[in-house]
């Protein structure tokens, strides 16, 4: 990781990019399809079993799109005041979701100080029920109204994860007294696991912290190989970095921030420039399982960038280089997440604005389609 150093050439960096794993995507490869239009300051998604797509809008409302069609009531509405980056920020499924209904949003409480909130809700239908809300985990209070985080996921080990950005305030990220600039892995009634790595040195909700040293962990996914989580964290004036999140790990926020020596630190495992973007948004992982893509995709790492408009992929195991395959017809990607038809889907917000409020509601939901016969679908037709 390097402290203070010298931006790169931008056409070094321009070339690192352009040169990426063999297969990659061309943009004529895939046809952008614009499922639903309408959101008001979207930030995340999550899919149901059952095919519906629950999106938070900054302002607190879940809306539901449904068989294609974003529904004028929202799933539910919480309270939460769209004041920069504070806001509803993150919503997940239950593992068991069929059974139970349950849904899991993260959002900005601002009474009596700011901080975040994570929620269970019980859905019947395109409702949730009342009175069902039940708090799970409060984090700690905020100072300032950035680097807030708040993408929520229920990983493959079954636990609720949530990233944590650092309140503007660098020091926090390395202070294992604070829950700013982290990722925290709780179970999903808002206990701490076991075995979470500081157990036994951080106490009461700290003990939930997995690693430390971030900047604005906006969005991660779980490596299908491994079942690391890996993290996109919105850089300082340097990097914007993808992380391969060890437990324990310090990603080394706010002294370094992309590669070093130190062996103190984690290396990012992809890193690059303000000169190819702003701020690193959503990021998931191509399933390697039902995958409509050609082979060569599964479990490569695609990511976005907010003020490029880009969809970037790269492979995990050479992750130096990525490559910018599709320059996004909707501005301002902010939520990757690949769904149950073996497609990515990306949420942008219409805008490339780093931050936003309600009032603009310009924002789509889009299913990236292939052009081609999808694999194990011999007799299905091109999608044209």
């Amino acid at each position: 990781m390097h402290p203070a150093l010298p931006t790169l050439p931008a056409l070094v960096l321009a070339a690192a990019v352009a040169t990426g794993p063999a297969g990659a995507p061309a943009p004529s490869a895939m046809r952008e399809v614009v499922v639903a239009r309408g959101f008001d300051s979207p930030v995340s998604m999550a899919f149901a079993p059952d095919g519906r797509v629950f999106v938070c809008e900054q302002a607190g409302r879940v809306r539901v799109v449904k068989r294609g069609r974003l529904l004028d009531r929202p799933l539910l509405t919480v309270p939460a005041r769209a004041s920069l980056e504070d806001g509803l920020l993150g919503v997940a499924c239950d593992p068991d979701f069929a059974r139970n209904g349950w849904v899991y949003v993260c959002w900005t409480d601002s009474v009596p100080r700011p901080r975040e909130v994570i929620e269970r809700y019980t859905v019947r239908g395109d409702r949730v029920v009342s009175g069902s809300a039940k708090r799970l985990v409060e984090l700690d209070p905020r100072t300032n109204r950035v680097h807030v985080g708040g993408t929520l996921r229920v990983g493959p080990d079954g636990r609720l994860w949530v990233g944590t950005g650092d309140d503007d305030r660098g020091e926090a990220a390395q202070s294992l007294r604070s829950t700013a600039g982290k990722l925290l892995r709780f179970e999903r009634d808002g206990s701490v696991p076991a075995d979470n790595p500081f157990v036994r040195l951080a106490h009461g909700v700290y003990g939930a912290i997995w690693a430390r040293g971030f900047r604005n962990p906006f969005a991660f996914d779980f490596d299908p190989a491994s079942g690391r989580p890996w993290v996109n964290d919105v850089g300082g004036s340097l990097f914007e970095e993808v992380n391969d999140v060890a437990a324990g790990a310090n990603l080394g926020w706010p002294i370094f921030e992309g590669r070093g020596t130190d062996a103190r630190f984690r290396d990012p495992a992809h890193a690059y420039t303000h000169a190819l973007g702003c701020a690193i948004t959503g990021g998931a992982f191509v399933p390697v399982a039902g995958s409509v893509y050609p082979r060569e995709w599964a479990g490569r790492w695609v990511f976005a960038d907010l003020c490029a408009s880009e969809l970037r992929w790269l492979d995990p195991a050479a992750p130096d280089s990525a490559t910018a395959f599709l320059r996004t017809t909707i501005a301002g990607p902010v939520d990757l997440r690949a769904g149950p038809d073996g497609c990515l889907w990306y949420l942008a917000r219409g805008n490339s604005g780093a931050t936003g409020g309600p009032g603009s509601a310009r924002g789509a939901l889009v299913r990236l389609a292939p052009r081609w016969t999808p694999r194990g679908n011999a007799s299905a037709s091109r999608d044209n």
